[in-house]
């Protein structure tokens, strides 16, 4: 079967759906589903989020440089579309969705507690690229819920049963297949 070629556009999939909360300067929280994020930088730790600036989150991201990047489950999917789908503007998104606010340790946006781990992170700068803008932002903490950790701590991702999007899709992650590195381990 031949391939098609179709005009420049993004077909780099799966993408983790992520909820984004962050709270204004007057302690006014919200939530906002994010596609376009990924790690930038291991040491230090860095990640990136990209955001239209006409959406609501974007303006207090962009004044209180904070922001949490909560990552989702099957569970969270209902949640997370009504994150991404519905402005902060007008409705209360941690009440609606009957998230819970839980205080982060270096930032002052809220973390949701129903989240299998929260990324606590500071924007260190903000690249106006296009119909998006990417935060870029420092590591400034990881919190992990306990129930998905083995008895040597280590997280246990089939077990948080991650979201991925793509194309307007939700999907569950799937099985494991290998780790890093086991195509050249000698057998």
């Amino acid at each position: 079967m031949a391939k098609q070629t179709w005009k420049a556009g993004n077909m780099l999939y799966p993408l983790p759906a992520v909820m984004v909360s962050l709270a204004d300067e007057n302690g006014k929280s919200n939530i906002i589903t994010v596609a376009w994020a990924g790690t930038v930088c291991t040491n230090p730790p860095m990640l990136s989020i990209s955001i239209r600036p006409e959406r609501y989150s974007y303006d207090i991201i962009k004044r209180t440089g904070e922001f949490v990047v909560n990552l989702t489950t099957e569970e969270l999917a209902f949640a997370t579309d009504y994150c991404g789908v519905r402005s902060g503007r007008e409705v209360d998104k941690f009440k609606e969705m009957k998230l819970t606010e839980e205080k982060s340790s270096q930032v002052k946006a809220p973390m949701i507690k129903e989240s299998p781990v929260n990324i606590e992170c500071k924007v260190r700068k903000i690249e106006e690229l296009g119909s998006h803008h990417m935060f870029i932002a420092d590591v400034a903490a990881v919190n992990i819920d306990e129930k998905y950790l083995d008895e040597k701590n280590k997280f246990e991702l089939g077990k948080a049963k991650p979201l991925i999007y793509s194309h307007g899709e939700y999907y569950g992650l799937g099985n494991l297949l290998g780790t890093f590195g086991y195509s050249v381990k000698k057998r």
